[in-house]
C-alpha cells in the first residue's frame, strides 16, 4: 500500500461547514484570497498561521497579511534566490489565514546556488552599515506616515487658493493622503524582510553545521549558544523596570494604587514631588511606548501610546515584586554565561578546520540573530501602530459625516471599498448634495459585523488537506513548529495515548504549576504570580508579564517562533506548537511543563 492511500487527511476547504450566518463570507474578502477562486485549493497541504493572525479577519485588516506573506515571497523568490525555498502562498478560509509553503523544483536549485551566494554574501559582509541604512529608511518611513493628516473639508476653498489659481479644491489631500499611507506601510513591509529571511539563514545554517559536526545535539543546546543578547525588543519592557525602580527610589509607591485612571496616577505622582519620575516616563514614550498588547495585525489592537494603563499597571507590578524584594532584572549574566559554557563545550570538540568553520557559523549566527526579534518592534509595533492611528482619524472624518456611527466600523470595509467612499464624500461635499454613503454602509457593515460574529464562534482547523509524507522546508519548521510528527499528532487527536500533550521543546525547565489560559490580550491581568500561561500564542509586548509566570505552552510555534526566543531570554521552560493546548487545557487545572522533551501533562482534572 502507497504512503499516499495510507496518509490520513485533513479536511479539505470545499468540506467544511460555513457556522451559521456566515453563509456568503467569501464576498467579504479580495477574489485572489478565497479557496474558491484559488489553483489547488483542495489538493495542496495548507496550515493555519494562528502564530500571526489567531482571530478572524475583518475586510480591511487583511492588508497585514497580505503585504507581510507577499513581502516576505519577494526575497525568498526575487530577492535573494534562496537555493530550495521560494515564498509561502497564503489564502483565506473562513476568516482564518492559511499558508502553503512553494518549493523549488529540485532540478532548479543548483542553478540558483552561486546567485545567492553572491547576494546573501554582500549582505553577511556588511551587516552593520546594510542594518544602520535599515533603521534609517524604515524611521523615515514611519516619520512620513505621522504627517499625515486626515481633516474634514471646510465649507467654501480659501480665498487664497482663488487669488493663486491653485484650482483645486482640497479633496485630492484626503484622497493622495490615503493613498500615501497605504504605499507607505507596504515599503515598510518590504524593508521588513530586508534581513529577516537571512537572520534565519545564518540560524539554520549554524543549526545543519551543529547537527552533521555533533551527531545527538539537542535542538535547545543549539539554541542556548546565540542566547543572551541584548535586543532592542526587550527594551519596552526594560523601559518600564527603569521606571519602576525610579518609582521605588523616590518613595512614590503610593501614587500607583488606580493605574487605571492615568490622569489621575500622573497627578499623583505629581503632587509626590515625581517631576523627575514624569519627566523620565515622557522620554521612554518615544518610541517605546509604540508597543501593542497584540501583534500589530488587527484594527482592535491596544497600544502602550494610547492606552497608558497598560504600561501604568505594568509598572504597578513590578514596583510591587521590588518592594517584595523580588529580582525583575532579565537574567542577562546567567544565559550569557551558560551560553559561554555550551559553546566552549562543543568547541573542544573540534580542531582544524571545523574548529573555524563553527566559529565563523557561529559569529554569522549571533551577528544577524538579534534582527530576527527587533525588526518586530520597528515594523509590527511602531509602524503598524502609527498606520492604524491614522486608519482611526480618516474613520472619524467618515463618522462625523454620517457613513458609520464607530470609528471602527471602517475596517469591515476593504481598504479598496475605503477609497471609493473617499471618492463618494467630496463627491457629495463638492456638489452639494447627499452623499450616498450614510443610506448604505450602516445597514451593510451590520450585515458583515454578524458574518465576522458568526466566523468568530469556530476555531479554525490546524491545517487543511493531505500533508506530505514529511515536512522538510526549513522556515516552516523553524518558526511555526509544523513538523512531520506534529503534523501527525494533530490528525491523531488532541493529545497521545498516555494523555500528555506534545509540541516544540523550545525552551528547557521542567515545572508544575496552576495553568492560565488566555485567548487574549485583554484578559492577561488575570495572570497570577506563579501560574503557567497557557495560550494560542504570545505576543512579544507580553513580556511584563514573564517575571510572574512559570512557564509558558503555546498552540503554535517552533524554535525560532517569538514565545520561543522570549522564553530562553527570561529563562522559562517552553513547549510551543502544541496544537490545542489552549483548547485541551483550562484554566485551574494543575499541569506539567517538560521544556527539556517538549511534554505537557494534566496532573489535576
Amino acid at each position: 500500500m502507497t504512503t499516499e492511500q495510507t496518509m490520513k487527511s485533513f479536511p479539505k476547504p470545499s468540506e467544511i461547514e460555513v457556522p451559521a450566518g456566515a453563509e456568503g463570507w467569501e464576498q467579504l474578502y479580495p477574489y485572489n484570497l478565497v479557496f474558491d477562486n484559488a489553483p489547488g485549493g483542495d489538493e495542496k497541504f495548507w496550515f493555519c498561521d494562528s502564530q500571526h493572525w489567531p482571530t478572524v479577519f475583518k475586510p480591511f485588516e487583511t492588508i497585514g497579511g497580505e503585504f507581510a506573506v507577499k513581502c516576505l515571497g519577494q526575497y525568498n523568490t526575487r530577492h535573494l534566490l534562496i537555493p530550495p525555498a521560494n515564498g509561502i502562498e497564503f489564502k483565506i478560509h473562513l476568516g482564518y489565514l492559511y499558508m502553503s509553503p512553494v518549493a523549488v523544483p529540485d532540478d532548479q536549485i543548483a542553478a540558483r546556488v552561486p546567485e545567492f551566494e553572491r547576494r546573501a554574501g554582500h549582505y553577511f559582509q556588511n551587516w552593520d552599515s546594510l542594518l544602520e541604512a535599515w533603521h534609517a529608511k524604515v524611521r523615515a518611513t514611519i516619520d512620513e506616515m505621522e504627517e499625515l493628516e486626515f481633516a474634514a473639508l471646510p465649507d467654501a476653498v480659501p480665498f487664497d487658493d482663488i487669488v493663486s489659481g491653485k484650482a483645486m479644491d482640497g479633496s485630492q489631500v484626503l484622497m493622495e493622503n490615503y493613498d500615501r499611507l497605504i504605499a507607505l506601510l507596504y515599503r515598510n513591509w518590504q524593508y521588513h524582510f530586508e534581513f529577516l529571511n537571512l537572520g534565519y539563514l545564518a540560524y539554520l545554517e549554524f543549526f545543519g553545521f551543529c547537527k552533521e559536526a555533533f551527531p545527538g545535539i539537542p535542538d535547545q543546546a543549539i539554541a542556548k549558544m546565540v542566547q543572551g543578547v541584548d535586543m532592542e525588543l526587550f527594551r519596552p519592557d526594560d523601559e518600564l523596570k527603569n521606571l519602576a525602580t525610579r518609582a521605588v527610589g523616590m518613595g512614590l509607591q503610593a501614587a500607583f494604587a488606580n493605574t487605571d485612571d492615568v490622569e489621575g496616577t500622573l497627578r499623583a505622582v505629581r503632587e509626590a514631588g515625581g517631576e523627575e519620575w514624569l519627566t523620565a516616563y515622557e522620554s521612554a514614550q518615544d518610541p517605546w511606548f509604540n508597543f501593542t498588547v497584540g501583534n500589530g495585525f488587527y484594527g482592535h489592537d491596544k497600544y502602550w501610546k494610547e492606552h497608558q494603563e497598560i504600561p501604568l499597571g505594568y509598572i504597578k507590578d513590578y514596583i510591587r515584586r521590588l518592594d517584595q524584594g523580588q529580582d525583575i532584572v532579565r537574567p542577562v549574566e546567567e544565559l550569557s554565561a551558560e551560553k559561554e559554557r555550551i559553546v566552549e563545550e562543543y568547541r573542544d570538540l573540534l580542531d582544524g578546520e571545523l574548529r573555524e568553520q563553527f566559529d565563523a557559523k557561529l559569529a554569522l549566527a549571533v551577528t544577524a540573530y538579534p534582527y530576527v526579534e527587533n525588526h518586530n518592534f520597528y515594523i509590527e509595533h511602531w509602524t503598524m501602530g502609527v498606520f492604524w492611528r491614522k486608519v482611526r482619524e480618516l474613520a472619524r472624518v467618515f463618522t462625523d459625516a454620517g457613513f458609520w456611527f464607530d470609528p471602527a466600523d471602517m475596517l469591515y470595509l476593504n481598504r479598496n471599498e475605503v477609497r471609493d467612499a473617499i471618492f463618494d464624500l467630496v463627491t457629495g461635499w463638492a456638489v452639494g448634495a447627499e452623499s450616498t454613503g450614510p443610506h448604505y454602509w450602516p445597514a451593510e457593515i451590520e450585515r458583515r459585523r454578524g458574518i465576522i460574529d458568526a466566523l468568530n464562534t469556530r476555531r479554525p482547523q490546524p491545517a487543511l488537506n493531505t500533508p506530505p509524507a514529511e515536512i522538510t522546508e526549513p522556515f516552516t519548521m523553524m518558526l511555526y513548529g509544523i513538523t512531520t510528527e506534529q503534523v501527525q499528532q494533530w490528525l491523531a487527536g488532541e493529545v497521545n495515548e498516555d494523555g500528555a500533550i506534545t509540541g516544540m521543546a523550545a525552551s528547557p525547565g521542567i515545572v508544575e504549576g496552576i495553568a492560565r489560559v488566555v485567548t487574549s490580550a485583554d484578559h492577561l491581568s488575570e495572570v497570577q504570580e506563579g501560574e503557567i500561561l497557557v495560550a494560542t500564542i504570545t505576543a512579544p509586548s507580553w513580556g511584563p508579564i514573564f517575571g510572574k509566570i512559570k512557564a509558558t505552552v503555546t498552540d503554535i510555534g517552533g524554535m525560532m517562533s517569538h514565545a520561543a526566543i522570549v522564553c530562553r531570554e527570561y529563562a522559562l521552560p517552553a513547549v510551543t506548537g502544541t496544537g490545542s493546548a489552549s483548547t485541551v487545557i483550562r484554566t485551574g487545572q494543575r499541569i506539567r511543563v517538560d521544556g527539556n522533551t517538549g511534554r505537557v501533562e494534566i496532573l489535576e482534572s
